[in-house]
């Protein structure tokens, strides 16, 4: 049961997502544009979750680790299942960005 609630609540543990981060992962939060401006964890880029599919070749750009965050870890469940769907590997989701600070 705890796999489940891991699963669609950030499946990462805090410390691994940041020792990913502190090797170089690249920070995506995708909530909304203003949700991101009312806070957001230290580096983390903004691409909402409607915009992920189009930005699917400069998120493969990176070539590194990928961490999604959102509010609760509901829209980063789905962005790591867009992503992994496109082939991104090393994709971690950290549930709510407040669980990177």
């Amino acid at each position: 049961m705890l796999d489940l609630f891991k699963n669609l609540f950030g499946g990462s543990n805090t410390a691994e997502i940041k020792e990913i981060i502190a090797n170089g992962g690249i920070i995506i939060d995708v909530r909304s544009a203003g949700e991101f401006a009312g806070g957001h964890a230290q580096g983390a880029k903004n691409i909402p979750l409607e915009q992920l599919q189009s930005n699917i070749t400069k998120i493969k750009a990176f070539k590194k680790p990928i961490v999604v965050c959102c509010a609760s870890g509901m829209r980063s469940a789905r962005a790591k299942t867009v992503l992994t769907n496109q082939g991104i590997e090393n994709v971690y989701d950290a549930g709510g960005w407040t669980n990177l600070r």
